[in-house]
């Protein structure tokens, strides 16, 4: 993007100045610790200049379906669209049984959020339809921008791609309120998210998952700012690398004093 000169001043004013994304060839040794393949991008605002980390550069620009990282802006869609009034609504379970048992009840934003409910959300696509998620995607510049899909779930099996510093980039908004949605729907997104807690930080983050690759992506806050984080590594075997996730993620951001260590 082309800034004129005497725009350049303001551009500063606005938005902060961020380091070359430092390369941490040394995060492979936690990687390599849990037997997997993938990327993470860090983004740490606790100082003046914030610290861009990055595991694998080239696999971080490279995009991937968000799967169920998307509920986060899909929450927003939803809530914009009408397809959803507040964390209270109730949406009956049809009474078809899935794979994953916390999919089989009655299920509100919170614990749609939580449990990665896919056809609640399958409920607000419909709701929304194509055109309108397409508008959505394009005004929030999330990824490749497209919802079609010959198969299902466009943020599963579509044309919805997205690489890790798009996801911070999207994340980055959402925690400054700075997306084109009423503030308390983006806090509600917020508080959904919510993972854990302490006494000055809080952890917020989705997992997902499309079966071949899994995301976690989030931030923590902290007095001093927040560190934002999104991940992504292959998953041959469902059973033993969803988990990894998240370990790998928190043993990162331990590393460098992001997060404490948590009670598994």
């Amino acid at each position: 993007m082309l800034i004129r000169s005497f725009l350049f001043p303001l551009f500063i004013a606005v938005f902060p100045i961020y380091s070359i994304a430092q390369d941490h060839s040394d995060w492979g040794k936690v990687f390599d610790g849990f037997d997997a393949t993938g990327t993470v991008v860090v983004v740490d605002e606790r100082a003046n200049d914030s610290s861009v980390l990055v595991y694998r550069p080239e696999r971080a620009s490279k995009r991937f379906p968000p799967a169920s990282t998307f509920k986060i802006p899909h929450t927003l869609f939803a809530l914009d669209a009408g397809a959803v009034r507040d964390e209270f609504q109730i949406f009956y379970w049809d009474g078809v049984e899935r794979s994953f048992a916390g999919h089989n009840h009655d299920q509100d934003l919170r614990s749609a959020m939580r449990s990665s409910a896919v056809w609640v959300f399958q409920q607000f696509a419909k709701d929304i339809g194509e055109e309108r998620a397409e508008d959505y995607l394009k005004r929030i510049d999330y990824g490749s921008a497209d919802p079609s899909s010959d198969e299902g779930a466009y943020w599963i099996y579509g044309n919805l791609g997205i690489s890790a510093h798009e996801q911070i980039a999207f994340l980055k908004r959402l925690y400054k309120n700075d997306l084109p949605f009423q503030t308390d729907h983006q806090r509600l997104v917020k508080d959904v998210m919510i993972v854990e807690a302490g006494r000055d930080w809080i952890l917020r983050g989705k997992t997902g998952w499309d079966g071949k690759m899994g995301w976690w992506v989030g931030w923590v806050e902290w007095p001093t700012g927040p560190v934002f984080f999104a991940l992504n590594i292959d998953t041959p075997n469902r059973t033993g690398d969803l988990a990894k996730r998240e370990q790998i993620t928190l043993a990162i951001l331990q590393s460098i004093g992001a997060l404490p260590t948590l009670k598994q």
